[in-house]
């Protein structure tokens, strides 16, 4: 199996998952329980939140776990405009954010807020003139993602939270870094964010864990009232295996995130020279600067759904667009807001690469995808 679509999920480490396993079969207990068997399972959590906390460089005390990225974002981007309510009603954000983002705002539209979609150019990158242009004093929260799931574009957050903060210190920032945290550098005491989102499960960790961090003093209103967990920000008893794996991921990232980001940019560059080689007729959506980790191509004259499903019979998994629309029919925002025409939009492949990944593998994967694109090319332009 070659498996190339790490954006969606990657493999749960072995290191992870053993902690996962030993918190199922071993440390049960409920950490709010008052005895000393529940203390040790809290006192374990407090270690995975310190784990966690380290790689992003941010304080224990400001990391809150929750189930993952689309709760995180919820937990926030609802905080954040409830807490300034009073202060106006628009919302800036850009046209290519997470579901988990975009959903909701449509949601407070619905509710008279105003939201402004920031255009972006043709590799993703937020216009950051725009930006500029649509604050007011009625802005009470800015919404942007760190790093694009579907092309990999890199916001520059320090420089943007910079804008924002000079033009009016009480408006809000939400950073989404799902696909930047363990992918690029993030360095939470450097950027002047109010809330940031991630997940266990882009990071070799268990699926249904993630963690907002939330700057010190800020309080947020909850989605959920129970019994106080999180510091009353996320009530419900804590998913411990999912909490116990996700440290331990972070903690082992922090340690080889050099060696994994050398690798990731090496594969990258291989996988476009060999397709630049085999391959007629295609563009490279991913800026240069892009995340070394993902790489969006576009051929012409296929489907990529097609391609997606042909690859599968040989155990080599790719996706079409980000696992959280691309079961719908609707086109990617991402790729219309880039300009991208119809024809390449439809062609268009997510490659996502990870530590398990080797240059082999990339081998077998292009003898494939050049194999596979001249059939459906075949079929449907003829010869």
């Amino acid at each position: 199996m070659i498996y190339l679509d790490n954006c969606a999920a990657t493999k749960t480490c072995d290191e992870a998952a053993k902690a996962a396993l030993e918190a199922m079969t071993l440390d049960f207990a409920n950490p709010s329980s008052l005895h000393s068997f529940g203390l040790e399972i809290e006192k374990k959590i407090d270690r995975a939140r310190e784990n966690v906390a380290r790689l992003v460089n941010a304080n224990k005390e400001d990391i809150y776990f929750n189930s993952g990225g689309t709760e995180a974002n919820n937990i926030a981007l609802h905080g954040l405009i409830q807490k300034n309510k009073r202060k106006g009603k628009e919302i800036i954000t850009s046209s290519i954010e997470h579901a988990s983002i975009l959903d909701q705002l449509k949601h407070y539209k619905n509710l008279d807020y105003k939201v402004i979609f920031l255009p972006v150019d043709e590799f993703g990158h937020v216009k950051i003139e725009e930006l500029e242009k649509a604050i007011n004093t009625n802005t009470i929260l800015v919404s942007l993602m760190h790093v694009n799931n579907e092309i990999g574009t890199i916001n520059d957050l320090e420089k943007i939270c910079r804008i924002v903060k000079n033009k009016d210190k009480d408006i809000l920032i939400h950073g989404d870094g799902v696909q930047a945290v363990g992918k690029i550098p993030v360095d939470l005491k450097r950027l002047d964010l109010d809330t940031y989102s991630f997940s266990s499960h882009k990071i070799y960790g268990p699926k249904g864990a993630g963690a907002l961090y939330k700057k010190r003093g800020l309080i947020l209103e909850p989605l959920v009232i129970g019994g106080g967990q999180e510091k009353n920000l996320r009530s419900g008893t804590e998913n411990v295996p999912g909490i116990l794996g996700f440290g331990e991921a972070a903690r082992i990232y922090r340690e080889k995130f050099d060696e994994r980001y050398v690798h990731a940019r090496d594969l990258k560059k291989y996988l476009i020279e060999k397709v630049s080689e085999n391959i007629k007729d295609f563009k490279i959506n991913s800026p240069d600067d892009s995340s070394p980790y993902i790489l969006s191509l576009s051929f012409k004259n296929i489907r990529a759904e097609v391609l997606l499903h042909y690859l599968e019979g040989d155990e080599i998994y790719i996706s079409t667009a980000s696992a959280c629309s691309s079961n719908g029919s609707h086109k990617s925002e991402t790729l219309k807001a880039i300009g991208l025409d119809d024809n390449l939009a439809e062609g268009t492949i997510r490659i996502c690469s990870s530590k398990d990944i080797s240059f082999e593998d990339l081998d077998i994967f292009i003898v494939k995808l050049k194999k596979y694109i001249d059939e459906i090319r075949n079929i449907m332009v003829g010869d």
